[in-house]
């Protein structure tokens, strides 16, 4: 008799109970209703079809206007994106799933389009290479944006944006989530504090790896503060390189943040890999590395399938793993994944923007093809 799975092996983490560990990874899709960007039912519809996941991390979610830096991306810093986002979770939890909101700020990757010609916000005034998908409104279609180099932030602003993720999450839990992951990661703001690339203050916030933390850390503590520290999660991404974050002390500032985080007691770690081609490798000594330092949940995402998955959870690395594209493409995935069956092919076309085509309308495996405790 074959051993089981350990992909299909039930786990508690962040105060919930899952039956599996495929959980589905955010993922920008620039979908919310116009002007306000709020959430809407086809939104509620896309993320209800996906409820069969571990957990679902929504899309990234702008924490205030000025944390905006995509077109159609959702906010959560109104009554009205509440209510938006009610409709979303309340759908997902009829269908028995667990869901957490991202919460972002982007920083530097945005546009002046997005603040009333106003540069966007950073932890210091450097340029960089970076391009942002927004709507030209002389058209109407998307399209890939140079991003200015962006101004330096204040104190007194850098206290605001920590009140400004602190009531994002207020207003998520008040919306139906579960808790909240702070994106971290992929060259937004939080990353951006972390690296001396983009990060080249001279005050508390910038120059030590403990003061490129401090701004990490402040919002990990507000947001813990407000609603608990296992309903508060991080995404973190060691290896990105891209968009001017390749910091040669990146590593060991990761790893500082993860034993503050482990002392914290969040509800887990989520970590990115970097998916092209050419990306630097994720090591296995780092893998080794940062869970000696962190053995709460840890979730890890980057062209994972399943072999793949069941080694890096085998081997203690990882405890739950994320699936972006693939859950895009298969609402049902746990159940593919279990059963080995075909995965449907992504519409790279449609991923940005859109209607119902190439976002709610991928099929699932029909009733009595197969069965699956998922």
């Amino acid at each position: 008799m074959n051993a089981p799975s350990t992909l299909f092996t039930p786990i508690a983490f962040a105060g919930l109970n899952a039956p599996h560990r495929v959980v589905m990874a955010p993922m920008t899709r620039a979908r919310s209703s116009q002007p306000g960007d709020i959430p809407n039912a086809l939104n509620a519809e896309y993320y209800a079809q996906r409820a069969s996941a571990a957990l679902i991390v929504t899309e990234a979610s702008q924490i205030s206007p000025q944390g905006k830096g995509y077109s159609f991306t959702p906010g959560i810093h109104n009554e009205a994106q509440v209510e938006g986002w009610q409709g979303v979770t309340q759908a997902v939890h009829a269908r028995g799933g667990r869901i957490f909101l991202q919460l972002w700020h982007v920083g530097r990757l945005s546009h002046p389009d997005f603040h009333q010609g106003d540069l966007p916000v950073a932890p210091s005034a450097e340029p960089f290479e970076g391009q942002i998908w927004k709507v030209d409104p002389a058209t109407g279609l998307g399209a890939m944006f140079d991003c200015p180099t962006p101004r330096a932030l204040t104190r007194a602003e850098i206290a605001q944006i920590v009140d400004d993720f602190r009531q994002a999450a207020r207003r998520a839990i008040r919306a139906g989530f579960d808790g909240v992951e702070i994106h971290g990661a992929n060259g937004y703001l939080v990353d951006q504090f972390l690296r001396t690339t983009s990060n080249t203050r001279t005050d508390e916030y910038g120059g030590s790896r403990s003061n490129r933390l401090r701004f990490l850390r402040e919002v990990v503590d507000a947001i813990s503060e407000e609603i608990g520290a296992e309903r508060t999660a991080i995404r973190l991404a060691p290896f990105l390189t891209a968009r001017g974050m390749a910091c040669p002390d990146i590593l060991p500032t990761i790893l500082e943040a993860a034993s503050y985080l482990q002392d914290k007691g969040i509800g887990y770690l989520h970590l990115v890999e970097a998916d092209w081609d050419d990306a630097p490798v994720f090591t296995e000594s780092f893998r080794q590395a940062i869970r000696e330092r962190f053995s709460r949940p840890i979730i890890v995402a980057g062209n994972y399938d399943r072999a793949r998955a069941e080694w890096v959870i085998e081997q203690g690395y990882a405890d739950l793993v994320a699936f972006g594209r693939p859950f895009v493409a298969n609402p049902d995935l746990p159940l593919r994944l279990a059963q080995d069956l075909p995965l449907a092919a992504l519409d790279h076309a449609s991923l940005f923007g859109g209607s119902a085509k190439g976002y709610s309308d991928y099929p699932v495996i029909t009733a009595g093809e197969t069965s699956c405790a998922c």
